[in-house]
């Protein structure tokens, strides 16, 4: 059963940075595929990135591509949200989240932009970017 705690959120002003962390445990983080999703009050969840369990070409949401960039440390078992450039449509509760991926068996884009594919969340943090 893996646990996931995500920290870094906060209030920053539009144009601003943060960085979100995902620390995993009761599991071998390597082992997981591992994404953030977000949802903003009145709104379905939405996914922001995804990386494979071995890293590689990450996915993005097209509204954050070229200002966020997902990393993940496996020695450290904990994996990153670095959101630059923000916006005020920015604004929400961003989880991680993980699921179990096959060594052998690399999963698709199509795969990890889904909220369902994933077994694993945290309680998510919240991140308010001021116009």
């Amino acid at each position: 059963q893996v646990r996931l705690v995500e920290s870094g959120g906060g209030l920053v002003q539009a144009g601003g940075s943060l960085r979100l962390s995902c620390a995993a445990s009761g599991g071998t983080f390597s082992s997981y595929a591992m994404g953030w999703f977000r949802q903003a009050p009145g709104t379905e969840r939405e996914f922001v990135a995804a990386i494979n369990r071995r890293g590689g070409s990450p996915y993005y949401a097209d509204s954050v591509k070229g200002r966020f960039t997902i990393l993940r440390d496996n020695a450290k078992n904990t994996g990153y949200l670095q959101m630059n450039s923000l916006k005020p449509e920015d604004t929400a509760v961003y989880y991680c989240a993980a699921d179990y991926e096959n060594p052998n068996i690399r999963k698709s884009r199509a795969q990890l932009v889904l909220g369902s594919s994933y077994d694993y969340w945290g309680r998510g943090t919240q991140v308010t970017v001021s116009s």
